[in-house]
Parts: structure tokens; C-alpha cells; sequence
């Protein structure tokens, strides 16, 4: 088996190894030639043999989380939505207590897919009828919390800071009034979290993220992704030209995107442990949140 890299997902390699053959072994798959895809945050690994996807969730991952992802992703599919598709296997496959995940492998060019692409899609699963199935609250605040609160490298002035920061962000919240209603969200809508299919149309995958809760939360995700990772301003407009709402354009903007961008940050500052060579990139994006940067530009992690 191709060696994976240290600590996907939060583990180590021989536990890697090991969840991934122990998985594997449960569905008839063949893990020989395994490569890994992503690493950060989940496992995602490419079994070339069987042309399939294995996703191992991080470290932690409950897997009740899991199994309804799993359970919303074939809601999808039954309506017809463009979603990535799921292995035809019983699933999330329980391994020491490590959920996994089977998925159809989709090959990609090397370009990403546009923010444009993104744009019906995402227009459609925020207007879906309610689910059969419970979905949590989308609570940005509350995400950031719990980063911090798990997050002990940081210097205490820095954590302080960050925390203050997140208690200004949450008062300017509850002023806020929302355009858009109520409806399922992505989470995390952005150039990497959509596969090209072959026939040229695109379909969004890691559904780890869904909630339900107002779309706006959605757009910022796209602008900021368009704007803080060198696509560009005519790349974001064409997005919000085809969804049909700016999102920059509505007075809430800047409290959305300030609290998104917090999430991004403190996100990666606590995942820092397993992958410690963020923490150059999230100490350049907290220094640049001092000085109330908003254009810097950000390294993808």
C-alpha cells in the first residue's frame, strides 16, 4: 500500500493503515495502491483499484454525525440533486469505534471548479422542502467557541483577543435582520467542496458541514473563498449574478464575513496539533485580523 502521510484526519499512519484495511476488509474492497487525497481534516483516500473514494472521519467525529450524513446524501440522491454519490455498500462502516465512508471516485481536471458552477446547485438545496430527517442549528459563534476552547497553543493575549473579538461579533449578530428564509445549508460551499463530472456540469460533495439555517451564511462562504484565495472579484460577481442575491450588497455583509473568517481562522488554529505546518498561515491570518486586513491573501490549508 502507498505510504499516506503523517497524522490524516488526526491519526497516526499504522492507525490509519489499520482503519483503512479493517474497512476496507468489511465491504469486499481492495485498499492496495491506497493514496491519499485529503488529509487536514478528514482522511479521503483513493482506492485506484476499485475507483473508489474512502473517507475516514477525523479523530473525535461522532458517529451519529456520520450516519446522518450518510442518510442525507441518499435523501439527495433520491431527488435527483447533484450531490456526489455513495458506494453501494452498508455504511459508515464502524472500525475501533472510527467512522468510514465509501463514495463513488469522480476524476478530475486540474482546474477547480468555478464559483458559478457553484451557483444553482447551492440555490437549489437552499430552497429544498424540509428533509426527512433532523438537522442541527448552523451556529458559527457557537463553532468558534468550541475551537477556542480546545485551542491551547495559542499565547494567552492572543486568545484573549480572539474571545473578546467573538463576544463583539455575536452582540452585532443579534442585530442583524436576514433576507433570505430559513433552508438547508452546505456549511462550507467553495471551490474544493465540488467535483467536475464528466459530462462538464458539477455536483457538491463534503456534506459533513450541512445544517439548516439562513442561506446568507452560504454566500459569504463563496465570497470569501472567491475573494481571499486569489480568485477574484469578476469570479465571485459571476457567482452572485447566477444565484441571483450579492450577498456583499446586503447590510449584513460585513458582520457575516467577519464571523465566517473567525470561524475559518480558529478552525484551523485548533486542528494546529495534527497539522503544525498551519500554524505559520494562522498566525499571518490572526496578525492580519489585527490590523483589520481584508484583503490579504490566504494560503489554503
Amino acid at each position: 500500500m502507498t505510504h499516506l502521510a503523517t497524522a490524516p484526519g488526526g491519526f497516526d499512519n499504522a492507525e490509519m493503515h489499520h482503519v483503512l484495511r479493517q474497512a476496507c476488509a468489511l465491504v469486499g474492497l481492495d485498499p492496495a495502491g491506497a493514496r491519499l487525497l485529503r488529509g487536514h481534516t478528514n482522511a479521503v483516500i483513493l482506492l485506484p483499484r476499485e475507483q473508489t473514494v474512502v473517507k475516514i472521519a477525523r479523530r473525535g467525529t461522532r458517529t451519529e454525525d456520520v450516519a446522518r450524513t450518510v442518510a442525507f446524501v441518499r435523501h439527495l440522491t433520491q431527488l435527483g440533486f447533484p450531490t456526489v454519490t455513495l458506494h453501494p455498500v452498508a455504511q459508515p462502516v464502524i472500525t475501533d469505534g472510527h467512522a468510514t465512508t465509501f463514495w463513488h471516485y469522480l476524476p478530475q481536471p486540474p482546474h477547480p471548479v468555478t464559483a458559478a458552477q457553484l451557483a444553482t446547485p447551492l440555490h437549489t438545496l437552499h430552497t429544498l422542502p424540509t428533509p426527512p430527517l433532523p438537522l442541527p442549528h448552523h451556529d458559527n459563534i457557537a463553532a468558534i467557541r468550541r475551537s477556542l476552547a480546545t485551542t491551547h497553543w495559542l499565547p494567552k493575549p492572543t486568545h484573549t483577543f480572539l474571545a473578546h473579538y467573538t463576544d463583539q461579533l455575536a452582540h452585532a449578530l443579534t442585530t442583524l435582520a436576514f433576507a433570505l428564509p430559513d433552508g438547508v445549508l452546505q456549511g462550507d460551499p467553495q471551490h474544493r467542496n465540488a467535483l467536475h463530472t464528466a459530462n462538464g456540469q458539477a455536483v457538491l460533495c463534503d456534506w459533513d458541514t450541512v445544517t439548516r439555517g439562513h442561506p446568507e451564511w452560504d454566500l459569504v462562504t463563496v465570497e470569501i473563498h472567491c475573494r481571499r484565495f486569489g480568485h477574484g472579484q469578476k469570479h465571485y460577481q459571476a457567482f452572485a449574478d447566477s444565484y441571483g442575491f450579492d450577498i456583499t450588497r446586503w447590510s449584513g455583509y460585513p458582520t457575516l464575513t467577519a464571523i465566517r473568517e473567525l470561524r475559518m481562522i480558529t478552525t484551523n488554529a485548533r486542528k494546529v496539533p495534527q497539522a503544525p505546518s498551519s500554524q505559520r498561515e494562522v498566525e499571518r491570518r490572526i496578525a492580519a485580523l489585527h490590523r483589520n486586513d481584508r484583503h490579504q491573501q490566504w494560503n489554503i490549508l
